[in-house]
């Protein structure tokens, strides 16, 4: 059972590691970011964990429409929920960064924007899965819908806001944190966030799909 479960136990060092170290660690200090550069701790790898469950979610969409099975739509819909709460905790905590380096929660930025649309579009997905009764049609327009929403999400993300000026790092030729303030400390505990938020985003949605499969076989059961 360890065995099988050792990536669990590496998430929660991972986590408790970021937490610990991503506070308590020195941090460049750079005019006008301070103490808000442990941000990048939380704020960045939340983005990073999303796009790769976000990606997973849809791959079972595809492979669902390939060949349709509950538990193809299972894995789909719970991957997808969890991008979500990680994209959320993102757009949260860029929100508490801009707070306190552009005095405001809440700016007319092209970064900020997309995500924000982005995000919407996703939530978009939750109601049409919620609206269907049949579960083979709700099964089949939320796989098609997951691959649109995907596919309009990631350039919201991760390409029009670099076409654009932008106060954020990483667009609009604002350079990101890699590039002028990620020194190697920071990076010890940077890449374990990355791997430490993604594999807790992997063992939420694992633990979903196993509440949601046991709920469908006591339906089953109900129903025979």
């Amino acid at each position: 059972m360890m065995k099988s479960n050792w990536w669990k136990v590496l998430a929660v060092v991972l986590v408790f590691y970021t937490a610990i170290a991503g506070l308590l660690m020195p941090v460049p200090r750079l005019a006008i970011l301070n103490e808000t550069i442990r941000n990048l701790y939380f704020h960045v790898p939340m983005w990073f964990g999303m796009t790769i469950i976000l990606t997973t979610s849809v791959v079972f969409s595809v492979r669902y429409l390939r060949a349709p099975t509950s538990r193809l739509d299972t894995l789909s819909h719970e991957f997808a929920k969890t991008g979500i709460l990680m994209g959320l905790i993102g757009l949260s905590t860029g929100s508490i960064w801009a707070r306190f380096t552009w005095g405001t929660w809440w700016t007319n930025d092209p970064k900020l924007n997309g995500a924000a649309i982005a995000m919407l579009i996703y939530g978009a997905y939750l109601v049409l899965r919620s609206s269907f009764t049949d579960e083979q049609q709700r099964a089949r327009v939320s796989a098609i819908y997951n691959i649109f929403a995907f596919a309009a999400a990631m350039p919201l993300f991760f390409i029009l806001p670099r076409l654009t000026d932008s106060l954020h790092p990483g667009a609009g030729g604002n350079p990101a944190f890699a590039r002028y303030d990620l020194d190697s400390d920071m990076r010890l505990v940077f890449y374990p966030a990355v791997i430490g938020w993604t594999l807790l985003g992997v063992w939420i949605t694992q633990l979903a799909v196993r509440l949601s499969l046991l709920k469908q076989k006591v339906y089953e059961k109900q129903l025979a």
